[in-house]
């Protein structure tokens, strides 16, 4: 099959200068006060909360007895772990050292985390209260209360006072010279100190490979075979738009991308192209149509033979997208789908869909207008504020008031390794996605006609998460309510990222997996979590998965050759990775 070099698009359209309105200017003003969020709904939610409340005396005065209940504990706890009168998660680390077992800071401690359990049962479901705006409100209270945790503040942490005694004050010095030169790189748009001490090409995405085909959104790279034949489909990457592409090639000791080549596949990845303002217009069908769908063609061209093709977050739900326009169209052009950590239905789409409203969009829509992009750091910021406890507190804490800029690993270097939106992409997929669900419900536009996930054919391995927040596991697992084919469900521990990185030998991996034949009734939930659970990483089993679905290993690779743009291959992992 020989590959068209022409793009699969409608054709670029030439930029046109952007000249906003007197009333878009007042819109983006507004949105740049509210950092792009409409406030009236959490107001409406706090006073339907409180009006509901009221109306319910039983309720109020239940909450005034556990508000009593829980001093007199506290009163009564000692200042040791064991005699604590409530305890944090196993997953709540903010007060794990022993500095907190001395008064008054375990009674601190205490405080918060009673504080934080009587607003979860306040906002608890109460009749006359609508569910979006209670789930609204519990996590605003609860990031805020998270906010002011004694953990966070030099003179209610003893470990931060630890260190400063220690240090005779130095490590509070330091802290704050460290905060003055991460300001500094942040306003020239450099990472904080220390965040680029491994290198994209040498110690990160350092997988051999050939760039083989450029176009204004993506670079497509063919990675070296190391095994004397591979087998005749190949396997195609494709990782969300939000980050770069490297997570699935993170160092060489846990690279996917790595662990597919030894197993005996041609693996090609997209690394996307980190936009400017200039890409404003670009949209979401152009990043299927552009990225997705021109992939495809090209390995199928490259190959002789249909990619199995794997998603990972947003990159999933593009790929569901191109799946379901192939379905529609009558076309036949994957192996399989595998999907990680990727949503393509948004009904309960963890805590980001909480607090998102369509207010919320318009708003947002009005700071992108004048932007042109949504900024890599603005994403990021989202990320950090949903779950600010593991990712935001911590991190500030240890930098600036214990004055310790701990080395970046890996995983932490790949995260501050930011990329930009499109404005009109981000808002399609917001409005599509996240608000509208219409890629389940009724089909988002690809190729100018509906396209939804009971049109997807190709067998199906989706991989989800125990402790994902971004795409939570159960949203994941949805996509088996509408695709009619072959289905196979792994779930694993870990979070959004550190799922996804599970190479053989990973410590304390873990999976459950449950199958359904094509035509098959949905697997709910329940018997995913009644599932065997089997020690080790994900990946062997799904590398055997996609060898089930593959011809045998007799075939040499294929050379590499340049497409598109491209008058010769470049090496990987190319030049689109290292924008900024």
């Amino acid at each position: 099959m020989a590959f068209d070099a022409t793009p699969r698009t409608a054709g670029e359209t030439a930029a046109v200068p952007y000249s906003p309105s007197a009333d878009a200017l007042l819109r983006q003003a507004m949105a740049r006060a509210t950092a792009g969020l409409d406030p009236a709904p959490n107001l409406t939610a706090a006073a339907s909360w409180a009006n509901q409340l009221v109306r319910h005396p039983e309720r109020l005065a239940a909450l005034a007895a556990d508000f009593g209940r829980g001093l007199a504990a506290l009163a009564a706890s000692g200042p040791a772990r064991a005699d604590w009168s409530i305890k944090p998660n196993r997953d709540d680390k903010r007060f794990a050292a022993q500095e907190w077992e001395l008064p008054p800071y375990a009674h601190l401690a205490q405080a918060q985390l009673f504080a934080e359990k009587l607003w979860r049962t306040a906002c608890g479901p109460l009749p006359g209260l609508a569910e979006p705006d209670r789930r609204r409100l519990e996590l605003l209270g609860r990031l805020s209360l998270g906010a002011l945790s004694p953990s966070n503040w030099p003179a209610t942490n003893p470990e931060v006072l630890a260190a400063a005694a220690k240090s005779g004050g130095r490590s509070l010095l330091e802290g704050a010279a460290l905060w003055a030169r991460d300001l500094a790189r942040a306003a020239a748009g450099r990472p904080l100190s220390g965040e680029d001490a491994l290198t994209v090409g040498e110690d990160l995405a350092a997988t051999r490979g050939k760039v083989v085909y450029r176009n204004r959104l993506m670079e497509l790279i063919q990675y070296d075979p190391t095994t004397p034949k591979v087998r005749p489909e190949p396997v195609l990457l494709v990782p969300a738009w939000i980050m770069k592409f490297y997570i699935l090639d993170l160092t060489p000791e846990t690279s996917l991308v790595r662990h597919l080549v030894e197993a005996g596949f041609s693996v090609f990845a997209i690394s996307w192209r980190n936009p400017g303002p200039e890409h404003r217009d670009l949209s979401l069908d152009d990043y299927r149509r552009e990225g997705v769908a021109t992939a495809l063609d090209l390995v199928r061209s490259i190959c002789g033979a249909r990619a199995h093709a794997v998603g990972y977050c947003l990159g999933g739900t593009l790929l569901a997208l191109e799946a379901a326009r192939q379905g529609r169209d009558g076309e036949n052009g994957l192996a399989s789908i595998s999907l990680l950590a990727a949503q393509t239905d948004f009904e309960d789409a963890g805590d980001y869909r909480k607090l998102l409203t369509a207010a919320d969009v318009d708003a947002l829509e009005a700071l992108l207008s004048a932007q042109g992009v949504l900024e890599g750091w603005q994403m990021a910021a989202s990320f950090y504020a949903l779950r600010p406890n593991d990712m935001l507190w911590p991190r500030l804490v240890t930098r600036y008031l214990k004055g310790e800029a701990p080395a970046v690993d890996p995983l932490g270097a790949w995260l501050a390794d930011t990329t930009r939106m499109p404005a009109r992409m981000h808002v399609e997929y917001l409005r599509g996605c996240y608000l509208e669900n219409r890629l389940a419900r009724g089909g988002i536009d690809a190729d100018g006609a509906p396209a939804s996930l009971k049109d997807i054919r190709a067998p199906l391995f989706v991989l989800g998460a125990e402790l994902d927040h971004i795409a939570p596991w159960r949203s994941v697992q949805r996509i088996e309510l509408y695709a009619p084919g072959e289905r196979t469900f792994l779930l694993t521990g870990g979070g959004h990222n550190t799922s996804v990185v599970s190479p053989p030998g990973k410590p304390k991996a873990w999976y459950r997996k449950t199958t359904a034949a094509a035509g098959a009734p949905y697997v709910p939930p329940e018997a995913v979590e009644a599932a065997p659970r089997q020690d080790g990483s994900w990946w062997p089993a799904w590398t055997d998965w996609l060898a089930d679905r593959s011809g045998p290993a007799e075939r040499a690779a294929p050379a590499a050759r340049a497409f598109g743009e491209l008058s010769v291959v470049e090496p990987a992992p190319g030049r689109y990775v290292r924008e900024r």
